[in-house]
């Protein structure tokens, strides 16, 4: 279950030797993202992402896992190049777009090519009304047609927000506020989204409800996701993959359903098992093999 020498190099693994049905499928797809060995540095002295490979195909939805200070949210801004704002850079590997090179491009021509970032915390124009924050979206668009008819097509994934569309967004719930940030993004026909922390602050049903609109984008629209999570049950419910952080590093990846039964994932991000592990010495033991195999 730990990474190998290959994913480590940014490929996915044989694909005459898959380990689940899901990973099969998954290898079948050509591959959108690929983020190859990349160091992040901030403010010039610390390093918070220490050799970080993954992939993401097309069509599928990738979970980052991990607990606060994993380096999640750091690996989802190197990819949409937000870290310029944390004075942040990425040093060393290389992030991939379909085979271009994209860690000197701006967050702008990203969004023309089709990679949105949802930032954690939700982030809407307190001031202006739901509409209003969702057409924002759509800066990158000329057509009228086309973004009334993309306005829509949100409302119909979120009617919730259609009741709302003329209230201000500061005073919605927080899970409005989430389906709003996740609309604006939708705006600008991503074939991308970058999701950082959507359970963040939400009730146990508006989380299931946000997750099920994120699977259902995917499989109407198509869209790819590459979401960031503390929430890992959530999350290896509705992902195909996973990649665990620990400290900056990939730890460990795999098909999603296979994380979900891992007998480590299970004790140390599920809250389950664990019975065989007699000492405290045994737990450190784990940790510590973990910081090697990455």
């Amino acid at each position: 279950m730990s990474q190998s020498s290959a994913q480590r190099a940014g490929q996915m693994p044989a694909a005459d030797t898959p380990s689940h049905p899901a990973q099969a499928g998954l290898q079948a797809r050509p591959v959108v993202l690929n983020v190859n060995g990349i160091e992040v540095i901030y403010n010039h002295v610390i390093l918070v992402l220490k050799g970080v490979s993954l992939q993401v195909p097309e069509g599928g939805i990738v979970a980052l896992l991990g607990g606060n200070g994993a380096g999640k949210t750091t690996t989802l801004r190197a990819v949409s190049n937000l870290l310029k704002g944390e004075r942040g850079e990425v040093t060393k590997g290389s992030i991939e777009l379909r085979g271009e090179r994209i860690e000197n491009l701006s967050p702008a021509e990203l969004v023309r090519r089709g990679v949105v970032q949802v930032m954690e915390g939700r982030h809407c124009f307190a001031h202006l009304t739901i509409e209003e924050n969702l057409l924002t979206g759509a800066y990158t668009r000329r057509d009228k047609g086309e973004i009334a008819a993309n306005l829509e097509k949100v409302y119909s994934y979120f009617p919730r927000l259609k009741t709302r569309r003329h209230s201000q967004a500061a005073y919605t719930s927080g899970g409005e506020q989430q389906m709003c940030a996740i609309g604006r993004a939708l705006m600008a026909q991503p074939s991308m989204v970058l999701l950082d922390e959507p359970s963040m602050g939400l009730a146990p049903q508006i989380v299931e409800e946000v997750f099920e609109i994120v699977k259902d984008l995917n499989r109407k629209e198509r869209v790819t996701f590459l979401l960031a999570e503390q929430n890992t049950n959530m999350a290896l419910r509705y992902a195909d993959y996973g990649y665990i952080m620990e400290s900056g590093r990939v730890v460990m990846d795999g098909a999603a359903e296979e994380l979900a039964h891992n007998e480590d994932v299970k004790e140390f991000y599920l809250g389950m098992g664990g019975a065989e592990r007699k000492s405290f010495r045994d737990v450190k033991s784990y940790k510590r093999r973990k910081r090697w195999l990455a």
